[in-house]
């Protein structure tokens, strides 16, 4: 059942009231995570994005997920010409081919650093000191777009061999996996996500 508008939570209002939206709102942007596969995805996702609106790719994630067989990054990482051409045709993901071959990439990345003896997870928490930052944002106009711990991760990512991987894009990735908390202070997942700031990254 639809809720009537004054009974509906207040809400960041870049998520509109698309439901897909309001879902990817409400249960995930935001919540800290350390699974590596899920955060391959979205360092995939986030570069995706890159001159394109977050809706449009999140529509197209279940497209995502079945083209780069579940982000498994060993099996991207074996992708070549016939996997690209096979993605360059599919009409459920983004068809740019450097998007598509940074992703290829960024799995071979992914390897070598799990070869290193390092995780994606570690690498990214570790600009936070593994705890996600929480900023208290007003309003939407207070959101900055970098800060500079998207500017050293992005560094550090193009360093390890990761494309697609601006500082912008390092921040929205930092947003999405809850790095920072970014809902703004009267959004009703703002107060949960900061109370639970001390507890162990999902």
């Amino acid at each position: 059942m639809v809720q009537a508008a004054s009974d509906a939570p207040g809400r960041c209002a870049w998520c509109g009231s698309d439901p897909l939206y309001v879902a990817y709102h409400d249960d995930e942007w935001g919540v800290p995570l350390c699974d590596e596969r899920r955060l391959f995805e979205l360092l995939i996702l986030e570069g995706a994005q890159a001159g394109l609106s977050w809706i449009t790719i999140l529509c197209k994630r279940e497209g995502y997920r079945r083209a780069f067989d579940g982000f498994d990054a060993g099996r991207v990482a074996r992708y070549g010409e016939a996997d690209i051409a096979r993605l360059r045709a599919d009409a459920g993901i983004v068809r740019n081919r450097l998007k598509i071959e940074a992703a290829i990439g960024n799995a071979r990345a992914l390897l070598s650093l799990h070869e290193a003896g390092r995780t994606l997870s570690d690498t990214l928490w570790r600009h936070v000191d593994g705890e996600p930052r929480q900023p208290f944002r007003a309003n939407l106009a207070e959101v900055p777009a970098t800060t500079p711990e998207s500017d050293a991760m992005s560094r550090e990512l193009k360093r390890l061999g990761f494309k697609f991987v601006g500082s912008t894009i390092c921040y929205a990735l930092m947003q999405s996996a809850g790095l920072v908390n970014d809902h703004v202070a009267d959004c009703f997942r703002h107060a949960p996500l900061s109370a639970s700031a001390s507890s162990e990254p999902g």
